[in-house]
């Protein structure tokens, strides 16, 4: 078997590393008030957006619906989000936030510290240019993988 070492130079090994290192950082804040990473972007959804589809969470949390479905009962579980059937289809469900949620939201702690600590140093230029690569090369993956060569 080839030994297939990982390029540390490579863009996406650190861009990898980068998010990783950023969620673990999260999850570390997000453990003393009970919900990880993946819970506080729902709750964030809820808080700021309002009530949302359950289903367009698959989408935007780029994550299987079994999954979300497996994390909104556990949010519904402790109390902090709500489900209702829609009127419109029994079968889709719209996610709102209780006021033990919206308790909750209002005592966690501003994560943006984190891309504080994570960009430090760097110039907006340079972080607008990461973001420009980062989110370029990305749409041009997903539209390969989505079937379109051109």
């Amino acid at each position: 078997m080839a030994n297939k070492k990982i390029d540390s130079r490579s863009v996406a090994h650190w861009a990898k590393r980068c998010y990783l290192a950023g969620r673990a950082m999260m999850d570390d804040t997000l453990r003393p008030y009970g919900i990880g990473a993946t819970q506080w972007y729902i709750l964030h959804q809820l808080a700021r957006v309002g009530p949302t589809m359950q289903r367009d969470l698959v989408e935007s949390l780029q994550i299987e619906r079994s999954t979300v479905s497996i994390i909104v009962a556990n949010l519904v579980r402790k109390g902090l989000v709500e489900q209702r059937s829609d009127a419109i289809d029994q079968r889709q469900k719209m996610l709102h936030l209780t006021a033990a949620g919206a308790t909750l939201w209002n005592k966690l702690p501003d994560l943006t510290f984190i891309r504080d600590i994570a960009f430090n140093g760097f110039s907006n230029a340079d972080i607008e240019t990461t973001v420009r690569v980062l989110k370029t090369a990305t749409e041009q993956l997903q539209q390969r993988s989505k079937g379109n060569k051109s």
